[in-house]
C-alpha cells in the first residue's frame, strides 16, 4: 500500500468515485439531436417534447392508450410450425427467434387484444417492431386472421396499427403468402359492414404495406410515419430521379391521397372514437 492510499480516508474515495451512468436513462431525438431522460419521453407518450418527434411505442403501452380505462383481454394465438424451411443465414432462424423472443418477452411480431374504445367492442392488433423488425411470417399472419375472426365473431371494429419492415426472409413464400391469407381476412370485415381502420406508424413497408395495411375504411398515420413498399434509396436508382426529402412519409401520403389523416399520437384515442361513433 502506497503512502498516499494510506492518508487517504475511505470516505473520500468512496465520495471522489464516478459513478456509472445506465445508458437508458437518455434518448437522443433522431429529428431535433435534443437529449432526453427517458422517463420524460415515456410520460409525454414517447413524443419529443421539442419537435414532436413520434418515437416507436411499446406495445402495451399501445393498448393502454387506445382501450377504455386501461382494460383489455390479450388472446392466445393459434401456434405455427417454427422455421418451416430449416432456414439459416449468419445463424439458424430458430435462434434468431430465442433471441427476438428473449428481448421482447413476445411470442412474436403481433399482439392481439379485444376490450372496449368509447364503449364500441374493438379488436386490436399491434405490430412490434423491435421483433425482428417487426416482419410478417406464418404467425404474424395467423394473427391477423385471428383477429380478424374475433371481431366477426363479436360483431366487433378491427384495428390494426403495423410497423413492420415487411415479409419475414427467413420464411420465403410462406410469408409471402400471408398477404393473400390477410387480405381475405380483412375482406371478410367489410363484407359485413364492420369497421376496419388502420393506424400506420413507424415504418410500414414491403409486404404488409402491399395487403391488410393500406386497405383500411379509414387509413390514419401518426406523424412522420415512414409507409412504403420499397425504400427510398431503391425507388432513387430506378427512377434515376431525386425524391422530395418528405417522400413515404405520412405528410406526403396524405397531399396524395394515399391516407385520410396524420395524427397526433396523444389525439389518436378520440380521432377514433369519432370515427366508431360514426360508423357504428
Amino acid at each position: 500500500m502506497s503512502w498516499l492510499s494510506r492518508l487517504t480516508r475511505p470516505t473520500v474515495k468512496v465520495a471522489a468515485a464516478q459513478k456509472e451512468i445506465p445508458n437508458n436513462y437518455w434518448d437522443r431525438c433522431p429529428d431535433c439531436g435534443a437529449m432526453l431522460f427517458h422517463a420524460e419521453i415515456e410520460k409525454a407518450d414517447f413524443v419529443c417534447p421539442y419537435c414532436e418527434h413520434h418515437f416507436r411505442l411499446p406495445v402495451l403501452k399501445r393498448m393502454d392508450m387506445l382501450f377504455d380505462k386501461q382494460e383489455y383481454t390479450l388472446i392466445q394465438l393459434p401456434k405455427v410450425k417454427e422455421d418451416p424451411l430449416k432456414f439459416a443465414d449468419l445463424e439458424k432462424y430458430t435462434d434468431r427467434l430465442k433471441k427476438a423472443r428473449k428481448k421482447t418477452k413476445q411470442e412474436d411480431a403481433v399482439i392481439v387484444a379485444h376490450g372496449f374504445i368509447g364503449k364500441h367492442p374493438a379488436v386490436v392488433g399491434v405490430f412490434d417492431f423491435s421483433f425482428m423488425g417487426g416482419s410478417m411470417g406464418t404467425a404474424v399472419g395467423e394473427a391477423i386472421v385471428t383477429a380478424a375472426q374475433l371481431a366477426l365473431l363479436q360483431e366487433a371494429a378491427l384495428i390494426l396499427v403495423p410497423a413492420s419492415g415487411g415479409a419475414r426472409m427467413q420464411e420465403g413464400m410462406l410469408s409471402l403468402m400471408q398477404m393473400a391469407r390477410t387480405t381475405i381476412a380483412v375482406k371478410k370485415l367489410k363484407a359485413k359492414r364492420l369497421p376496419y381502420i388502420t393506424v400506420l406508424s413507424d415504418p410500414t413497408m414491403g409486404g404488409v404495406t402491399a395487403s391488410f395495411a393500406m386497405l383500411g375504411d379509414i387509413a390514419l398515420a401518426e406523424p412522420g410515419a415512414a409507409v412504403g413498399f420499397a425504400g427510398k434509396r431503391v425507388i432513387e436508382q430506378i427512377v434515376r430521379e431525386k425524391l422530395p426529402a418528405n417522400f413515404q412519409q405520412s405528410s406526403y401520403l396524405l397531399e396524395h391521397g394515399m391516407i385520410d389523416q396524420v395524427v397526433h399520437r396523444k389525439d389518436l384515442r378520440s380521432v377514433i372514437i369519432n370515427i366508431l361513433d360514426l360508423l357504428l
